[in-house]
């Protein structure tokens, strides 16, 4: 009798557990992925491979540093500032040094002027710019936003500051062309600027800030208001003013005209006229050439070194090390399977006895 009672007290816990609703485990799904099983490379760094691998970089970035360098040392400019008289004398004939192929790129370059100011770049209506329908959203246009109690197109610090200095150029007697056309971004004047947009209460405060626009042309059309309106990120930058389509020889003699009217004074700013031509590179910019020298010529001078290293003091156990690092990596790896061999025998063994969530065990897996 008193046998007979634990027995069926025991089948009733082992029936109440097979019964019992488990929870379900909180093991990730397997996969190798998340059990980092997938197969990987771990390369051992020999002196050759690491002397090799600088090498091949300095063999590679020596070239490209040198022909970027000659490329821009290929670009002719001609850079003058004129903000401290109204035509500097050496501004009034300016002699070319070196041939200048067309087309040659006049810029405007202002220094100490910060564009990238916080309330400057926001002071502006991107929807206005684009849209006719929403001619009056100047919301974010402030200060310039009304004037005369009537919406200002285009409104904004950026439009009302637009550059107004004029430029003419003559050669022997004759007026070099400047072609205004296609200076801008097309994307800019295709997505930002609408062609049914026109100026409207433009520039008619107290206090002009800038150029005026003709309200007869659209804003897609304004291209010096486009290339203005594409704020810069430095204080110091240059704008396409427009491009002339002649060849200048060397000792051209060229004439400018100028007309000094943008306010630089008052924030002790610089300005400058840029004639430039171009490379396959672009503008004359040295930085490229001599980061690419830099790079490629240290890493040919780590090359350099480790091969004296190499040379003087050659690494006799270095296979020997290489093995041992395996075959402990492999013994370590050997032992840990055997681990979780052992960790899921004890969880077949204790699945029977255990009622609530066992993810405490699954965690154990991993």
């Amino acid at each position: 009798m008193s046998s007979s009672i634990p027995s069926s007290s025991a089948g009733g816990v082992g029936s109440a557990d097979s019964a019992a609703p488990r929870r379900n485990s909180k093991r990730p799904k397997y996969s190798k992925f998340t059990q980092q099983e997938l197969p990987a490379c771990k390369p051992i760094l020999t002196p050759r491979w690491v002397i090799s691998a600088f090498m091949l970089v300095s063999i590679v970035f020596i070239p490209i540093g040198v022909v970027s360098l000659f490329a821009s040392r290929d670009v002719v400019e001609i850079i003058d500032r004129y903000e401290t008289a109204c035509v500097p004398d050496g501004f009034k004939n300016d002699k070319v040094k070196k041939r200048m192929k067309k087309p040659i790129y006049v810029y405007y370059q202002l220094d100490n002027f910060y564009q990238n100011h916080r309330r400057y770049v926001k002071s502006r209506s991107d929807s206005q710019l684009k849209e006719n329908s929403s001619w009056d959203d100047v919301s974010s246009c402030k200060p310039e936003d009304m004037s005369n109690d009537q919406p200002i197109v285009p409104c904004g610090l950026i439009a009302w500051s637009l550059f107004n200095d004029t430029y003419s150029f003559s050669l022997n007697n004759q007026q070099l062309a400047v072609n205004k056309k296609g200076i801008s971004w097309k994307s800019d004047r295709d997505s930002k600027f609408g062609k049914d947009v026109f100026p409207k209460n433009f520039q008619n405060g107290t206090l002009k800030g800038g150029a005026t626009l003709d309200p007869s042309i659209p804003l897609s059309k304004q291209e010096d208001l486009i290339v203005w309106m594409r704020t810069a990120a430095l204080p110091t930058f240059r704008k396409l003013y427009g491009k002339i389509e002649q060849d200048l020889q060397p000792n051209d003699r060229i004439l400018v005209t100028l007309d000094n009217n943008y306010n630089t004074y008052s924030f002790n700013g610089k300005k400058k006229l840029v004639l430039s031509t171009t490379s396959w590179l672009g503008g004359k910019n040295d930085f490229l050439g001599i980061a690419y020298l830099t790079v490629g010529g240290l890493c040919f001078f780590l090359a350099l070194s480790f091969t004296v290293v190499y040379l003087v003091k050659p690494s006799s156990s270095g296979g020997e090390a290489n093995m041992l690092v395996i075959q402990i990596r492999l013994g370590c790896l050997g032992y840990l399977q055997e681990i979780q061999e052992d960790i899921k025998q004890c969880k077949k063994n204790l699945e029977p006895l255990i009622t609530n969530d066992y993810s405490w065990v699954d965690g154990l897996m991993y």
